[in-house]
């Protein structure tokens, strides 16, 4: 003897449990009619819809829906690797939030699970052969990526690359930047 087919069972009870909880649309867009929505007020009925071997009902998957599930996954992959980035390189607990909304107790928290050192205070401002490194090396980058002054997001990538390459902390970087385009100085 057959077993009864899983998918009936599992229509009939998101059906009961969207019943139950008065989601009588949920029921509809699912393909029951008012026919088969009163059927299943009769638990004989029922019985006859979860026990049937042969499969009554059938899925159609949304692929739009579904690859843009999976792509959050990559997105929160990516955002987790970025936030990291930016604390390894001295970002400050408001440049992540500001980016990222986090708080300043998740940034605290993401600080000790990356065993950074806690800080205290403000970086050093830079120095004058510091300055000047930094205003050449982000006037090419600007150059060459072709970054809008009013683009951060571009602007937050040059300035993690930057941090890398001139060994200096992220967030005095940024406020150099940050700086220079409020004086319009570029």
């Amino acid at each position: 003897m057959s077993s009864p087919h899983p998918l009936n069972q599992a229509v009939i009870a998101q059906a009961l449990h969207d019943l139950r909880n008065g989601q009588l649309r949920r029921c509809k867009a699912m393909g029951f009619g008012d026919e088969e929505l009163d059927a299943l007020k009769h638990p004989a009925l029922v019985s006859v819809l979860v026990n049937a071997t042969v499969s009554w009902c059938s899925v159609s998957v949304n692929r739009e829906v579904l690859k843009r599930l999976l792509n959050q996954v990559h997105d929160v992959e990516q955002e987790i690797a970025t936030v990291d980035r930016m604390l390894r390189l001295g970002a400050s607990t408001e440049m992540v939030s500001r980016f990222y909304g986090l708080t300043h107790q998740e940034v605290a928290l993401r600080r000790d699970i990356l065993g950074l050192p806690k800080r205290k205070g403000r970086h050093p401002v830079l120095d004058e052969v510091q300055d000047a490194a930094l205003w050449e090396h982000w006037k090419a980058g600007i150059t060459e990526r072709h970054i809008a002054l009013d683009d951060d997001v571009a602007m937050l990538a040059l300035t993690m690359d930057l941090a890398e390459t001139l060994m200096l902390p992220m967030s005095v970087i940024w406020a150099a930047i940050r700086n220079w385009i409020d004086q319009g100085v570029v």
